[in-house]
This record gives C-alpha cells, sequence and structure tokens, in this order.
C-alpha cells in the first residue's frame, strides 16, 4: 500500500481548519526554547506569578526588598507516535465486488491527526518530534520548533508507510515504548496514534503505558466494524490471514463465535478506558471514515487543549 500523498496532508482547508486550536500545558518543564508555555523556571518572563524576598547577590539597584517573579515562558515538547505496523496498511476493500478499491484509511487517518497536532503545535512555537513505530521505535524527526518547518513535516509524513522488504512490521508498542524511553527526551507530551492491536495484550500495553514519565495522549483508530464485523463479508466459512504475521486460521463464522470476539473487544476497550482514567490521559477514538479535524476539535474545549 502506498503511503499518503502529500497533497492530502497539505490542503489549502485541512490546514486552514488547524488555526483556531491550541495545546496549552499547565506547566512544562525547564531547558526548553521561549515560546508560548509557562515553564517551572522562574526568571525574567512575561506573566506575573509571585514575590520573593530580597537575597544577598541580588541587584540593589532595582530598589525594593521583594523581587518579582516571573514565569518563564518555554516551549512543550511534543513526541508524535504514529503507527506504521503493517496491519494500519492492509488494504480494506470498500464498493461493490467486482469495482472495489484498495484503501488504508487507518493509516492515512492516523498520519492526518499527526499532521494536525504538528501544525497547531509549530503554530505555537512548540518543540515537535516524530517518532513512528511499529515491531521498533524510529526517528523520522528529531524535536524542532517553528511554523516555518510545516511543510517539512507535511513531506516527512507523507513519505512514511510501511516496510517495503523482509517481513512485515508487527505492532509491539511494548518493545517501542521502552525504546522511547531509553532516549532519555525532555518530559512533554507523547501523543501514540494507533489501533492499539498489539499482540502482547491489553494488560501487557497498558502497563508499558504506565511506566512512561511523559503526559499522554492516545488517539485510537477505529472503524465501525471493529467489533461488529459485516455480516456479508463475515459469514459461512473462511480462512482468515494475520495481515502482520501471515498466519492462517480456517473458520466457521457462527453467532457462538461473534459473541466471544465482541466480549474480547470489550475487554480491549475496557483495559484501554480504565488506563486512560487512572492515569489521568486524553483518549480519543478516531473514526478513521469521518473527517479527522473535527473529531480532534472535540479534544479543544474552547479551542485549546490541556495537557
Amino acid at each position: 500500500m502506498a503511503a499518503l500523498a502529500f497533497e492530502e496532508l497539505f490542503d489549502p482547508k485541512f490546514m486552514e481548519s488547524l488555526h483556531w486550536l491550541r495545546l496549552v500545558a499547565g506547566r512544562v518543564p525547564m531547558g526548553g526554547r521561549f515560546a508560548e508555555q509557562r515553564s517551572k523556571a522562574m526568571g525574567h518572563g512575561i506573566e506575573f506569578r509571585d514575590f520573593r524576598p530580597y537575597t544577598p547577590g541580588d541587584d540593589r539597584r532595582l530598589g525594593r526588598v521583594f523581587l518579582r517573579l516571573f514565569e518563564e515562558m518555554e516551549d512543550l515538547p511534543v513526541y508524535l507516535m504514529p503507527d506504521l505496523s503493517a496491519s494500519a496498511y492492509t488494504p480494506e476493500a470498500t464498493g461493490p465486488p467486482g469495482g472495489e478499491t484498495p484503501l488504508a484509511p487507518r493509516a492515512h487517518g492516523g498520519l492526518r491527526a499527526a499532521m494536525a497536532l504538528a501544525t497547531i503545535a509549530l503554530g505555537q512555537h512548540d518543540s515537535v518530534g516524530v517518532f513512528p513505530f511499529s515491531n521498533d521505535v524510529k526517528v523520522a524527526i528529531r524535536p524542532q520548533s517553528g511554523a516555518g518547518r510545516t511543510m517539512t513535516f507535511a513531506k516527512v509524513l507523507s513519505g512514511l508507510g510501511p516496510e517495503t522488504s523482509g517481513p512485515a512490521a508487527t505492532t509491539d508498542l511494548v518493545n517501542s515504548l521502552r525504546k522511547f524511553e531509553g532516549m532519555r527526551l525532555r518530559n512533554g507530551l507523547l501523543v501514540i496514534i494507533s489501533d492499539f492491536f498489539d499482540p502482547a495484550g491489553i494488560e501487557a500495553m497498558t502497563k508499558a503505558l504506565g511506566r512512561t514519565r511523559h503526559k499522554l495522549l492516545l488517539l485510537q483508530l477505529v472503524r465501525k466494524g471493529d467489533r461488529d464485523p459485516d455480516p456479508v463479508r463475515m459469514s459461512g466459512d473462511l480462512r482468515l490471514v494475520d495481515s502482520e504475521t501471515g498466519d492462517a486460521q480456517n473458520l466457521s463464522i457462527t453467532a457462538e463465535l461473534l459473541n466471544r470476539y465482541r466480549s474480547a473487544y470489550d475487554h480491549f476497550e475496557t483495559g484501554l478506558t480504565d488506563f486512560a482514567t487512572r492515569r489521568q490521559c486524553g483518549l480519543l477514538q478516531l473514526d478513521v471514515d469521518q473527517p479527522i479535524v473535527d473529531q480532534l476539535a472535540t479534544l479543544f474545549e474552547g479551542g485549546r487543549y490541556e495537557v
């Protein structure tokens, strides 16, 4: 399956729809660049925060016993982890039999979501990095800032795609998160964009998510048929092939089998939702068959998403 066309990411209407959305951090870690976010550092920024008494070493020419402290305005590091596993790029047929067009809406929807968040963050001078993952995590764009870099992000994101040689790229979020944490990047907002269908299971995956020191935003890529498969296509005797491992299974689709499948899917959904509640992190289901920005906008109450 081909990568997402550049024109799909850098569409003027798509970009214009993002201008009124902002990421807002309650506090950001020290050591960043001057930007629009509040830092834990105290300095000579633009927003008054508190007073403190004079201490030896302060400039006495200020002529006052108490010095005003200001919050330094620094950038919020935003790390985007789009899922590039083979299943995200598996062509999904649409339309009537014989006239079907192969699509990979899950991967394409995820990359458009990544582009949207990158554009928002770059527009407010935050630093943004892109770390695509499948069975491992890679560095596509090292953290950088500046609205002028938006086109660079669009070019890089549109060039991402599945592995074209060797075995298919499987989903291994547990290993990818361990490698990402090992990079020792400055604490920030980690946005994971995936269907979260990891063979390790929901318990292992949420345990790995719980170990990250970054703030989390989980964008779950979904389709209407994920829980309730199309009864026309999923009926009778079928040979189902795992799009990542190639393993095949002959199955007779019965009502009992579908009920067991739905029960397993509900367990997965409950595990992900319960984790997000415990961790107090954002979790948004993105229907990849619907406009992405309209759904992302539900995160931004009043035009802003507070980290």
